[in-house]
């Protein structure tokens, strides 16, 4: 298991090193990441944090579908608190957070992009939130991101289809803010982030602290997101649509 974190002056980067399985997030994955998000945000002299999955293939592919499989709703609930509490790491560190997309952000890793400030993606990446597919929904924020993100038509487009979106398109919608070839990203990326690192830090942190109060949450959005992830491992179609992934088949939901 392996979450890395490297200092290069001021920018933190964060790399999410699992590539034999797409940087996919099981739970100790999860808690190593927020483990690092905490350390890098405390960090002394830290302005800038980018997050990045390791490999040429994916920023982070989602949640570990076999771990997820067997949960119960109430073991759900937790797994999806703790998925938020990453992103709401990532929202509320006092340092601007960059994701390089340098591949698949599909499900939890679509979500843990949408928490960061600036989304940067190479032409190869796909983003898209899959979770119906599997007979659940997005559970780590992307029901209340996503929409303030590219709009609520949009969004439910996204979500209800579990379609993946394109680099191309995603930056036509606002979904990310730039596009990049695969061998500039995480160079542009550090480059950005070593702008912001130069300017004013303490103007800078509560320049972000005061946008996010232009989309402040109650969280009682987040928590209904929650409950509704975790009544759905009660289903007959979320056994069913896991264990379809799993076997690497279609799946075959009742609505039960």
């Amino acid at each position: 298991m392996s979450v890395d974190l490297e200092r290069d002056g001021p920018v933190a980067l964060i790399t999410v090193n699992r590539p034999e399985a797409l940087n996919a997030f099981d739970t100790a994955h999860l808690e190593a990441l927020l483990a690092r998000l905490r350390e890098a945000g405390a960090g002394e002299g830290v302005r800038a944090i980018v997050i990045t999955g390791a490999g040429e293939r994916a920023f982070i592919a989602g949640a570990d579908i076999k771990e997820m499989q067997g949960k119960t709703p109430l073991a759900a609930k937790g797994f999806a608190e703790l998925g938020q509490a990453v992103c709401a790491a990532i929202e509320g560190a006092p340092q601007p957070a960059i994701a390089a997309i340098n591949g698949f952000a599909l499900g939890g890793g679509c979500e843990v992009a949408l928490a960061c400030d600036i989304r940067l993606a190479s032409d190869r990446a796909q983003l898209g939130q899959p979770e119906v597919g599997l007979g659940i929904l997005p559970g780590w924020g992307g029901t209340q991101r996503l929409p303030r993100l590219v709009g609520a038509g949009r969004a439910k487009e996204i979500i209800f289809t579990g379609r993946r979106v394109g680099a191309e398109e995603a930056l036509r919608i606002g979904l990310v803010n730039a596009v990049h070839p695969a061998g500039d990203l995480l160079p542009r990326a550090r480059e950005l982030a070593a702008g912001i690192a130069a300017q004013g830090p303490l103007a800078v942190r509560h320049a972000k602290l005061a946008i996010g109060q232009a989309f402040g949450e109650t969280g009682g959005g987040f928590a209904q997101e929650a409950q509704l992830f975790a009544l759905l491992f009660g289903t007959a179609d979320q056994r069913e649509g896991m264990g379809a992934f799993v076997e690497r088949r279609q799946p075959r939901f009742t609505g039960a």
